[in-house]
């Protein structure tokens, strides 16, 4: 027998000036960078926040305060991580993720597998349990203006439970 649980998460950041995005832990260059705290990983923010709203565990914020000077400029690689292990202390994995970019520009899918590589071996699991995709808002709102990116995701976690 398995226990599942769902997890949503959402995360956006402004561009700002810069050459290049973190997007799923790989280096995407692009004639702009993004404003924030971190290294402002949309699609690690957003898969980090779905993990912990699976488990009612708060949002990225809770666990990595944009207050605390420890995480600026932080390889959000190592949110990603660190909550894989909550997961994990608390009896669950990560079963799969779906993760929607929404963005006129840079282009995602060139990068897709990459990403997809990355995260899997962060998680220590198989790359065909992540999936990333991208849309464009039909260049309405502020995405769709290229003010800024943002993301979805999504996520399966579950836990086998005694028979």
């Amino acid at each position: 027998m398995t226990a599942v649980r769902i997890g949503h998460g959402f995360d956006v950041h402004a561009f700002g000036p810069g050459d290049h995005l973190m997007l799923g832990g790989v280096r995407v260059s692009f004639e702009r960078g993004v404003v924030a705290h971190s290294d402002g990983d949309v699609i690690l923010h957003a898969l980090c926040d779905a993990m912990l709203g699976a488990l009612a565990l708060g949002d990225i914020g809770r666990h990595f305060p944009p207050s605390d000077p420890q995480w600026r400029g932080a390889d959000s690689r190592a949110f990603l991580r660190q909550c894989n292990e909550l997961l994990g202390q608390r009896g669950w994995r990560l079963g799969n993720a779906d993760i929607t970019v929404v963005c006129e520009r840079p282009k995602i899918d060139p990068h897709a597998g990459a990403m997809r590589a990355v995260i899997a071996s962060d998680l220590g699991i198989d790359a065909d349990a992540i999936s990333i995709k991208a849309t464009t808002t039909e260049r309405m709102g502020f995405t769709g203006r290229g003010e800024g990116i943002a993301a979805h995701a999504v996520c399966l976690v579950v836990r086998d439970l005694p028979a």
